[in-house]
Formats: structure tokens, sequence, C-alpha cells
């Protein structure tokens, strides 16, 4: 008697651990989005400026993230040089 209270016991742990992952996965996944063409994106709850970026053919990129009154300028040339600058007006 008391080996199939345990068994129980252990099916039913590993049920509630199943359960619970399921819906945390559920949670994850019906994360807001923004809809295309806005310049914000929602991450911890917060809306964060959208970077505006430019991919080049040859694998390069250039990005402009403005934030208030200044702009951060990332660049990756086709080489891998990366450069960051900010100018604030």
């Amino acid at each position: 008697m008391r080996r199939f209270g345990m068994i129980k016991w252990v099916t039913g742990a590993a049920l509630a651990l199943f359960v619970a992952g399921s819906a945390n996965a559920v949670i994850v996944q019906d994360a807001p989005s923004t809809p295309k063409g806005f310049n914000y994106e929602i991450r911890d709850g917060k809306r964060v400026p959208k970077a505006n970026r430019v991919t080049a053919a040859d694998g390069s990129w250039r990005e402009e993230v403005r934030q208030g009154q200044c702009t951060t300028v990332k660049a990756k040339s086709a080489s891998g040089d990366y450069s960051e600058t900010r100018k604030c007006d």
C-alpha cells in the first residue's frame, strides 16, 4: 500500500511540473508586440524606441536610435569594423 502512495505522489508532482511549465510557455508567447510601422517596441512593459537599421548587400549595416534630443549611430562595415557615435542637439 505504501508503494502505491509513493507512485501516486511522484506522478502527481510530475504532472504539476508539466502543467506549470506549459502555463509559463503560454505566457511568454502572449507577450505584446508592436504592429509594423510603429517606432517603438515594448520591453519589460516599457516603450523603447526602435532602431532604424539599414543593411547593405555586402553585409554592412547602419543603425540610428533617437533618445530624446540625442541620436546614437551604430555602424558595422563589411570587414567587421564597428563604430558608435552619439550626437546631442
